[in-house]
């Protein structure tokens, strides 16, 4: 069964979860392969994927690894792939990511 839950007058199907404006740390590797890392702004987290804004643009396809609570006991490690880089007006970027399949506790 679906959890639907009902925003701005838009239908949302499946699980969400509020941390919008919540601070998460990032990872991954450049397009030299050098290890990269940053905190980005999570504007929207669902089942598939995240949506997060940064001040680094990452490029389609780059395998991304985000820390939620990195500093408590809760701390929580999650996998994702770049499916959308958008440039704002305000020079930062609105990134999305997906999910990877490993990630079986998503899929219930």
């Amino acid at each position: 069964m679906k959890q639907s839950v009902k925003v701005s007058g838009e239908r949302r199907q499946g699980f969400r979860l509020d941390m919008e404006k919540s601070l998460v740390d990032i990872s991954w590797l450049d397009e030299t392969g050098q290890a990269r890392q940053g905190k980005v702004i999570c504007v929207d987290f669902a089942r598939k994927g995240i949506k997060f804004e940064s001040a680094q643009s990452l490029f389609i396809d780059t395998q991304v690894i985000l820390t939620f609570e990195r500093k408590t006991p809760r701390h929580h490690t999650l996998h994702g792939t770049v499916v959308r880089c958008e440039a704002q007006a305000n020079g930062g970027f609105e990134i999305a990511l997906q999910w990877n399949d490993q990630q079986e506790e998503l899929n219930p």
